[in-house]
C-alpha cells in the first residue's frame, strides 16, 4: 500500500522533479508536470500516454481508472493510493517522468 509521503518521496527523487502549488493540488514536474497528488492526499492524477492508460486501467483497474473528463482522454489517470503497490506508484511515476522530461528535447530538435 502507497501513500502520498511515498508519492512525494518518490517523485521528489527523480531527476530535475520540482513540487509547487497547482490549484487545490501539489504537482511534480520536470519540464511539465506529469503527477499531481490531491489535497487529502489519497488520490493522484498521472500522465500516461493513452495507450499507457488503457493498459494500467485494464491490468489493475482497483489502482488505475481514466480521469472523468478531457484531461483523461488525453492519458491523464487516477491513481488510487491505498490500493497501489509501491512497484506500482515507482513503475507509474517513472513512466510518466520520463514523458515530461523529453517534452522540451523533443520541441528543440
Amino acid at each position: 500500500m502507497a501513500d502520498a509521503a511515498d508519492l512525494r518521496r518518490m517523485a521528489l527523487a527523480l531527476p530535475g522533479t520540482s513540487e509547487a502549488a497547482h490549484f487545490d493540488r501539489a504537482a511534480f514536474k520536470v519540464d511539465r508536470i506529469y503527477v499531481t497528488l490531491a489535497a487529502d492526499g489519497l488520490t493522484a492524477n498521472i500522465k500516461f500516454t493513452p495507450d499507457e492508460q488503457d493498459f494500467k486501467c485494464q491490468l489493475a483497474p482497483e489502482v488505475f481508472a481514466p480521469v472523468d473528463n478531457a484531461w483523461g482522454t488525453q492519458g491523464w489517470t487516477v491513481l488510487t493510493l491505498a490500493t497501489a503497490s509501491q512497484d506500482d506508484l515507482r513503475m507509474a511515476l517513472g513512466m510518466a517522468h520520463v514523458h515530461a522530461q523529453g517534452t522540451k528535447k523533443r520541441k528543440r530538435a
